[in-house]
């Protein structure tokens, strides 16, 4: 969203957003609020960082009295007038003769007049739904003065709302607790090294092997050369 400003550009527009901070204090009257504002501008605390916050917003009407004939046409005429006495003093202005004393109160009578005129009308018409005049006014229960945390604490000091803790003061040591009653030791394993080993499977003897292939040529040649030899002798 954007406004058409009258040089042809395009300004950004600005939504109202609710300030961030903490509380400094808080007052039941706007007037309260407004004073310890001065206050803490008189003190150089930087007031750019200040916020007046109201909440609880209540709308109140006032009555300021009955509304008649009369006070209906003096009200308009008094309205009337000073539109009367605007018109008379530009003309007094930019043409300044010798009739503009005259002009200036013609207009002055004639704004009267318009105005009683209208404001008579109008209470003719509203007069049984509205026979009151009154002023409408927004108000707040409380009004609350937000700063920014990194202010906080030197505005409650200027205004008196809270003392500052001393610096350094060590914290209570936690109360010690019933002693616990010894638990009963509990019995360790022995060691790995100590336990008795299982009992070993006994050894089986050894299996025979069979002969390799060099063996079973040495044994062929060795009975061979044993039957030459006995043929031969």
């Amino acid at each position: 969203m954007s406004n058409q400003s009258p040089f042809g550009g395009r300004t950004a527009r600005a939504y109202p957003t609710l300030p961030k901070g903490e509380t400094v204090a808080s007052f039941e009257t706007y007037a309260e609020a407004q004073a310890a504002v001065d206050a803490l501008a008189k003190a150089a605390f930087p007031v750019r960082e200040l916020a007046i916050v109201g909440t609880g917003l209540t709308s109140v009407e006032r009555i300021t009295g009955t509304l008649s004939w009369g006070r209906a046409a003096g009200a308009g005429a008094l309205s009337g007038a000073w539109f009367g006495t605007f018109l008379g003093l530009l003309f007094f202005i930019f043409a300044p003769t010798g009739a503009s004393l005259g002009i200036l109160g013609a207009a002055i009578l004639i704004g009267a007049g318009f105005g009683m005129i209208f404001s008579v009308v109008s209470y003719s018409v509203n007069r049984r739904r509205r026979d009151f005049t009154s002023i409408a006014q927004v108000l707040a229960t409380r009004y609350s003065i937000v700063a920014e945390p990194a202010h906080v604490t030197r505005a409650r000091q200027v205004l008196g709302t809270t003392d500052v803790a001393a610096a350094g003061v060590p914290s209570a040591a936690p109360e010690a607790g019933p002693a616990s009653e010894p638990t009963p030791p509990t019995a360790t394993p022995p060691p790995a090294d100590d336990r008795p080993e299982a009992s070993e499977a006994p050894a089986k003897p050894d299996e025979p092997r069979g002969r390799t292939y060099g063996e079973a040529q040495d044994a062929a040649r060795r009975a061979a050369r044993e039957r030459r030899d006995a043929s031969g002798s």
